[in-house]
């Protein structure tokens, strides 16, 4: 029997090597996808288009985030985690490039969403293949460490995702639309030349043996939690995409840098309560300290509280400025805690030689989440704003509310008690 490979084992230079690069190229796409989203996002509605136009440009992006999560965990396992970074990489180059270089006349809702639909598929594949690679430096049987990388990693993410909105804010205030993709662009593509040049050998192991048919899962603590993920995500984003940045701009005037920032220090402040959560979430139930279905489900239930708090504070003419941005605060704390927890159970609730195809089903459920939100965004906020500058975000935020006590709801069905594994269990991807 042949030695297994080296090449993806943290303990050689290779490995650590092939670790730092793809962790930085995850990195890299992930500050350009939030800038990207910013730029779209305020350039468009400037032009008049309204809050629910602006929401259809991103319905490509979902959909394809959808379909990339149900396929990216076969191909990462058949072909290879090297192979699913490239692609990612390729395919935001692709798509930054029709934006960034495209005639003037281009720039209409199908070519934004033909563009938005290939970033869906890099930034899905790019965070499949720097996410799994974490495996390389978790041992198997340490589910405390790995509580820890998850959440840790699953901040950092999210806090470069707002540096990305900041970033995106300020580039579109001191430079026209293309030129800023232009420096996008220049980003990506010297992290995918450097991460070709540098990366040696492989990055894990390919199984030829793998079947597509194994990403549907038959575990049914992964599909319950699966179902409340779609409901989280969904109230996150039917008042976060569209309702609320159209609000600050529109209702309480900011500018794109402003309101670009502000979601920006909320996006990094959730990041790095995310990262923080085993602290925060230290549990004494015999003597254990990681999360379970009761954790799901309590914070799940605290957290539906807020957007209708919001929701009823605005309509009882409490000063916008003060509600929202405080109530926003809160909310991300919370949510953050929720997601964070989701995140670990995931991996929890899966059997090491399944987690793949497991995990890449889970996040297809959370892609369809933020697709529902993003679409409920734009059209709940057009629809409500003809009552009242304030009612776009009122509506945006009871649908919020709904969307998170079903998927409190479906918490109280997770397993609880989970106890010692029996099996280890192994981190091939982690949170939104």
């Amino acid at each position: 029997m042949s030695k297994p490979s080296t090449a993806g084992n943290s303990s050689t230079p290779a490995g650590l090597r092939n670790y730092v690069l793809v962790t930085a190229a995850y990195w890299s796409d992930t500050v350009t996808d939030g800038a990207t989203r910013m730029l779209v996002l305020f350039y468009f509605y400037n032009l008049g288009y309204t809050p629910l136009a602006v929401a259809s440009l991103f319905i490509f992006y979902e959909v394809f985030g959808i379909i990339t999560n149900l396929f990216g965990g076969y191909i990462g396992t058949r072909f290879g985690l090297k192979t699913t970074l490239f692609i990612g990489l390729g395919t935001q180059l692709v798509a930054l490039s029709m934006l960034a270089f495209a005639p003037q006349g281009w720039l209409v809702v199908a070519w934004v969403m033909v563009s938005q639909a290939l970033s869906g598929i890099a930034k899905d594949m790019t965070k499949m293949s720097s996410k799994s690679a974490v495996k390389l430096i978790v041992p198997e049987d340490a589910s405390a460490t790995l509580y820890r990388w998850v959440s840790i990693l699953t901040g950092s993410k999210n806090a470069l995702k707002g540096v990305g909105f900041f970033l995106g804010g300020l580039l579109l205030t001191v430079l026209d639309f293309q030129t800023a993709l232009k420096l996008l662009v220049a980003l990506v593509g010297i992290t995918l030349i450097l991460a070709a040049i540098l990366m040696r050998g492989g990055l894990g192991q390919a199984n030829k043996k793998a079947k597509f048919g194994q990403m549907f899962s038959r575990n049914g603590a992964v599909n319950k939690l699966a179902a409340a993920r779609i409901f989280l995500f969904g109230a996150r984003d039917v008042w976060f995409v569209v309702g609320l940045p159209v609000f600050l701009s529109s209702v309480l005037g900011w500018t794109f840098w402003q309101s670009g920032g502000f979601l920006a220090v909320w996006v990094i402040g959730y990041g790095i309560v995310q990262a923080a959560t085993p602290g925060l979430l230290r549990s004494r139930v015999e003597g254990r300290h990681e999360p379970d279905g009761r954790t799901a489900t309590l914070l799940a239930f605290v957290l539906a509280a807020l957007p209708a708090g919001i929701a009823v504070s605005l309509s009882a003419g409490v000063a916008p400025s003060i509600v929202v941005v405080a109530g926003l605060i809160v909310f991300g704390v919370v949510f953050a805690l929720n997601s964070a927890v989701h995140s670990y159970l995931i991996l929890a609730y899966t059997d090491s030689d399944k987690v793949a195809m497991n995990v890449g089903f889970y996040y297809m459920a959370n892609a369809a989440g933020r697709l529902a939100g993003t679409v409920l965004s734009g059209a709940l906020y057009q629809w409500g704003v003809q009552n009242g500058p304030n009612n776009g975000l009122i509506a945006c935020l009871w649908a919020s509310t709904a969307f998170v006590l079903v998927a409190g709801l479906l918490s109280l069905l997770l397993p609880r008690n989970l106890g010692p594994r029996t099996k280890p269990i192994r981190l091939d991807d982690m949170g939104d």
